[in-house]
């Protein structure tokens, strides 16, 4: 085997053990600024979070050489919402979150699933990186105020019950088209190639898991993986406001986008093999540049 079986169980911990650390790292951070009796204002995030983003854009560099095409495409100023893939676990994500915050100057509010205003310490983390409940009310007041926002509409059901081939697992959701539409705002979509194959979910079991995930919204399926296959996300061109239209068809555009995506920059069905010579492919060509 290419990774014993001890690394697939192991690296998501480490992974997950590290986005812990970012969150204990920021509640100590608050901690010290309300212990010394300054006011603690939205403002006073800007320092950690731009140390977090550079660990957070050196580990993906380090790891997964990752690489971002279309930067250019999220705008420098005025709002847009991102629409992107979810994979198992959204590492993709914090990258580009970092990448904007390095080097557009800017914060990507996001729409997280319930459970994650649940987990312990995570109050600070959500509170710097400005996560919100998804209602479509919130989602298009934060726009309005010409801030960017993120949503993936697959959630944590596109995470968890996708597969190697990509599927989008949106369902009915239109939501985020719903919120583009009132905000009046862009769509930019971003897809991520082997984000599936940095982390996964197995086969075995996971009808069942699901129906439990449907009845309880407790995400008990487990997540392996975490080797470094070679990630390079792609910043789709803004789909624009169009006033002509209906938020379903806006929805079925944005889809269509997002499949033609992945059929462009994914190779289908996905191999973890592939991608980690992929990775290391990519590291003897810096090399040798």
């Amino acid at each position: 085997m290419l990774i014993n079986n001890q690394a697939i169980f192991f690296l998501p911990l480490v992974m997950m053990g590290l986005v812990y650390i970012s969150a204990l790292y920021l509640k100590a951070y608050r901690y010290y600024y309300k212990i010394n009796g300054y006011t603690f204002t939205p403002e006073c995030w800007k320092p950690a979070r731009y140390l977090l983003a550079c660990l957070w854009d050196f580990q993906a560099r380090f790891w997964y050489g990752y690489e971002i095409q279309g930067l250019e495409n999220i705008p420098s100023e005025g709002p847009a919402l991102v629409v992107f893939y979810h994979g198992a676990m959204p590492v993709d994500w914090y990258y580009l979150l970092s990448k904007t915050v390095l080097y557009k100057k800017r914060l990507i509010c996001a729409v997280g699933d319930r459970f994650l205003f649940h987990l312990p310490a995570f109050d600070a983390l959500i509170d710097c990186f400005q996560i919100y409940p998804g209602t479509i009310e919130t989602c298009a007041d934060i726009l309005k105020k010409g801030n960017l926002l993120a949503i993936a509409p697959g959630g944590v059901r596109e995470a968890l019950f996708g597969d190697d081939m990509y599927p989008i697992i949106w369902g009915t959701r239109k939501g985020f088209a719903k919120v583009a539409m009132e905000a009046k705002v862009p769509i930019i979509p971003v897809f991520t190639e082997n984000i599936r194959e940095a982390f996964f979910t197995h086969s075995f079991g996971k009808k069942w898991l699901r129906t439990i995930y449907e009845r309880t919204r407790i995400p008990l399926v487990p997540i392996y993986g975490g080797f470094p296959t070679k990630l390079k996300t792609f910043v789709g061109e803004p789909i624009p406001y169009d006033p002509s239209i209906t938020p379903d068809e806006m929805a079925t555009r944005v889809n269509e986008k997002m499949k033609d995506m992945i059929k462009t920059h994914q190779k289908l069905p996905g191999s973890v093999t592939r991608s980690v010579f992929e990775r290391f492919q990519y590291l003897f060509k810096l090399k040798h540049s």
